[in-house]
């Protein structure tokens, strides 16, 4: 676009942006990205049992997790066993259509395992989905 002054002269006015703040800002949220998506990521260490019928979790649910040491976890919050239900309750969903997943150490006793359970079913939930690994067709499991 031209356009003439005062004094007769024609100019153009500049029209082009300038692109370089902005691939500055891009960087600089690549990097933050990057420094940051590994520790999204981490969680509580637990090997889950293998077996052949896996579904995918797609939808993000509270998740209850019973480590080696026997150790629960509601999210990745430490909890007593004993306030576990206390704690489900203060969830602002209703018990009977909250979903809760189950993720137990394959070593942790079953006992261990039965009493989570039951102080879930104590805060009134009753669908509770166990969280397994899947196996390969040849029988061993991915990594």
């Amino acid at each position: 676009m031209a356009f003439t002054s005062a004094k007769g002269r024609t100019q153009t006015s500049l029209a082009e942006i300038n692109i370089t703040p902005l691939v500055d800002v891009v960087l600089v949220l690549l990097v933050i990205f990057m420094i940051t998506a590994p520790v999204l990521q981490s969680g509580i260490e637990v090997s889950v049992p293998k077996t052949r019928t896996v579904r995918e979790i797609t939808v993000p649910r509270l998740v209850v997790t019973v480590t080696r040491d026997q150790e629960v976890y509601l999210g990745d919050q430490p909890v007593n066993l004993h306030d576990l239900a206390q704690r489900l309750h203060e969830q602002n969903t209703d018990p009977s259509k909250q979903i809760i997943y189950l993720r137990a150490d394959e070593r942790v006793p079953f006992g261990a395992f039965a009493t989570v359970m039951d102080a879930i079913k104590q805060a009134g939930i009753t669908n509770i989905s166990i969280v397994t690994q899947p196996l390969n067709s040849n029988g061993t499991s991915t990594p």
